[in-house]
């Protein structure tokens, strides 16, 4: 029987074969730290410090007891320190210190996701058991039962919730919820790197609500944030609480020594440049260190794949680890099985766990020795928190990062120094949008009325409530505002989109269990939920098999293909305003408010691993009309080519574009969208556009105005280094029917950059 490698030797193995086949493009090692540490704080209390003990913690990290500090002496942070470096105890120690010093303390713990918040109630459970303490901690979600509710309202020492349901049911019952709003003392709010967007701006307009229901009742609680490594962590932070925080990022959690390594597949179509599937490279190389026992932790983005992999695996290793060894994670899964999972992996009996990216939070699994990625996650904030998982202790550990043939991987991949130099993607929100702003300001006049002179989010906002008034949503008596409907605002407004009008999307995969499943912006759903659209809602496919566009219903039900839908938009543009501009010689760039007016005309099928086009169909629905930002980019100087050939071009950089632009504003590549035009309408020249794929635009082509430069050079480096002859999907797409559209994109965008240095 052959000998079980380690793995350091299968770290020496792999070293050894990339030289052989050149498949490693960069291998980067992060070198071991060793932990930095406090004595324990002398007035933290004896119940706290005995259970702490039971864990074997004599000492604090020292962002956990700079932290512990700034919260009793009355201060907001922001802490921001990597994946298993203790940060729940940042929270968790200053919170359960105030109950014990004072049993009227009350604090409000807000998680992104249902499965976060049941994690870490029972955390902090375990801690309140060996302590020894009389502190009740619930969560209050969806799910919780009607006779536990009242108990949570009235005895919740620490109420655990998510952003939708503080503002559909915390919020608006404010006066059930008096003995919390009267004695709140701390605002956890965790992951703060998820509240970008649309649903960042939505949630900061939900902690403006909160703030001033505090203030009715008395209370002005502290903010503590948490956070993955963003490169704006406290701005996020201050923007999203309008509060000054303090940045604790002096991490003393110790690390192992890391290997970070790029690996890019073989190409097996030189003059298209397709390489072999990312799904069977991940799946050899996990086989690999699976058989030789080491704990590996897969991440692929779909559950499909997941699901494919998991497959695989299983068999592959059936007869060497037993069936029960290798496990899939995604969302969706019970708790229950969740702690069979962890427990497995804590004690050595599961070796392998392929998962989506719910695993990326801070859902605890104790720490892995290998992790693989299956592509790249789409931020680099991401993908350090998958890394994250592995690395137990001080132990060393191995991340691989396999690409996939899209842009964005193949960007990655070849260009490390931007990838492992550049500090993570900024945080984007815009809590002002007028379209999320008048929505939250009925939420909050139902809760309390308006007086005159008051602001909202330092806000003057008289004008908007006067234009309430006239639409007979708010009516004004005396000096004050009052809600004026019998139905309550926030059921109907979704904290994930800023239209006004949102499609539903209806599971009717199981006839007798007909559900609600999700809901989108109508401009999204033209493209994304059209009959015959594969949708993915939390790595589940499905099919739509009827949009009534009418009735705003969206029917779906799951299957299980190896494509995906991609429609075409057929996209007019006016500019309205100019906002800004910088102009030169070649070109000019500007930001401002457009309306675009937008058709889905086709639809096309391709496939996951070579984007190869394998069908397409058409979509009858009538035009959407919006209004938003945009950043634009023409050309002014003369251009010798075709009118076709200039097309071409600017259709293969839009294409490159597209996959680098969320690389710079920390967005879905679906927040924004970029759209090329020969003659654009307000001045008739070779134009790019690139807009805030939401009413009002949310500050994301804002951000492109003052990186455009940076863009255009990062696209112009993904274009030029991709290895095909004529243009691929790796870097200008498949919509390209001509042998010069690539050397026609890099005309083009040489023009372009000519102009910005």
């Amino acid at each position: 029987m052959l000998r079980k490698r380690n793995l350091q030797e299968m770290i020496h193995q792999f070293q050894r074969q990339s030289e052989l086949n050149g498949q490693i493009v960069h291998w980067h090692t992060i070198e071991e730290k060793k932990a930095r540490q406090k004595d324990l704080p002398e007035r933290i209390h004896p119940k706290l410090k005995t259970a702490l003990e039971k864990r074997g913690i004599q000492k604090l990290y020292t962002h956990q007891a700079t932290a512990f500090d700034t919260a009793m002496s009355g201060r907001s942070f922001t802490a921001v320190t990597p994946t298993a470096s203790g940060k729940t105890l940042c929270y968790n120690l200053p919170v359960l210190q105030s109950i014990l010093e004072n049993k009227e303390t009350r604090a409000l713990y807000i998680f992104p996701t249902k499965a976060l918040a049941q994690d870490q109630k029972s955390e902090i459970n375990e801690i309140i058991a060996e302590a020894d303490a009389a502190i009740n901690s619930y969560t209050y979600d969806g799910d919780t039962s009607a006779n536990i509710r009242q108990k949570v309202r009235k005895a919740g020492h620490i109420v655990i919730t998510n952003p939708d349901m503080l503002h559909s049911a915390i919020l608006p019952h404010h006066t059930k919820w008096v003995s919390l709003f009267e004695n709140l003392k701390y605002v956890v709010i965790d992951e703060l790197h998820i509240y970008r967007g649309v649903f960042g701006s939505h949630v900061s307009n939900v902690i403006r609500r909160l703030r001033r229901i505090c203030r009715f009742y008395g209370s002005d609680p502290i903010f503590i944030c948490t956070s993955a490594t963003i490169a704006n962590p406290n701005e996020l932070a201050e923007g999203l609480t309008e509060k000054k925080m303090e940045l604790i990022d002096n991490n003393g959690a110790p690390s192992g020594r890391k290997h970070f390594v790029f690996y890019n597949p073989p190409i097996v179509n030189k003059p298209l440049n397709i390489r072999r599937s990312a799904t069977l490279e991940v799946r050899d190389i996990a086989g690999s260190l699976l058989k030789n026992k080491i704990q590996t932790i897969i991440f692929a983005r779909s559950r499909v794949r997941v699901e494919i992999i998991l497959t695989y695996l299983q068999e592959l290793v059936k007869s060497q680890l037993g069936p029960k060894s290798i496990r899939g994670y995604r969302g969706g899964y019970l708790p229950t099985q969740r702690r069979e999972i962890e427990k497995g992996l804590r004690n050595g009996e599961i070796y392998g766990v392929v998962s989506t990216n719910a695993l990326e939070l801070g859902v605890d699994i104790g720490q892995l020795q290998v992790c693989v990625m299956t592509g790249y996650p789409g931020t680099i904030a991401s993908a350090w928190q998958q890394a994250g998982r592995a690395g137990r202790r001080q132990d060393e550990s191995l991340v691989i990062m396999v690409a996939s043939s899209s842009p964005l991987d193949q960007y990655i991949i070849e260009n490390p120094q931007y990838f492992f130099e550049n500090s993570p993607e900024t945080a984007r929100i815009n809590p002002d949008n007028l379209i999320i702003l008048i929505d939250h300001l009925k939420c909050a006049a139902y809760e309390l009325p308006f007086t005159e002179g008051e602001q909202f989010g330092g806000l003057d906002i008289e004008d908007i409530l006067e234009f309430l008034s006239e639409e007979r949503v708010l009516h004004k008596n005396g000096e004050k505002w009052y809600w004026m409907n019998d139905s309550f605002p926030a059921h109907n407004i979704s904290l994930r989109s800023a239209s006004q009008e949102n499609v539903i999307i209806i599971d009717q995969s199981d006839v007798a269990n007909v559900k609600v499943i999700g809901e989108m912006d109508r401009f999204s759903a033209m493209t994304l939920l059209h009959d015959e659209a594969i949708y993915l809602h939390q790595g589940i496919q499905y099919q739509v098999e009827l949009l009534d566009w009418e009735e705003k219903k969206a029917f779906v039900r799951e299957v299980d293909v190896d494509y995906f839908t991609d429609a075409n938009l057929a996209v007019q543009l006016r500019v309205l305003e100019e906002d800004k501009s910088k102009s030169s010689e070649a070109s000019e760039t500007a930001y401002g408010d457009v309306t675009v007016q937008a058709m889905a005309t086709i639809f096309k099928k391709i496939k996951f691993d070579t984007h190869e086009n394998i069908g397409s169909g058409p979509i009858h629905l009538p035009e959407e009309e919006l209004h938003t930002n945009s950043t634009w980019v023409s050309l002014k100087k003369e251009i010798n080519l075709s009118t076709d050939r200039i097309e071409q071009g600017l259709i293969g950089l839009a294409q490159s574009l597209k996959a680098i632009v969320p690389l710079f504003v920390m967005c879905d590549p679906s927040d924004v969208f970029v759209v090329p035009q020969v003659k654009a309408s307000h001045n008739e020249k070779p134009t790019i556009f690139i807009y805030d794929r939401y009413p009002g635009g949310v500050g994301l082509s804002e951000k492109v105005f003052d990186q455009m430069y940076e863009i255009l050079l990062e696209a112009r480096r993904l274009i030029s280094r991709c290895r095909c002859e004529s243009g691929c999907p790796s870097c200008i797409g498949t919509d390209i029917s001509s042998e010069e559209a690539k050397g026609d994109s890099l005309r083009l965008l040489d023009m372009f950059l000519e102009s910005h240095q």
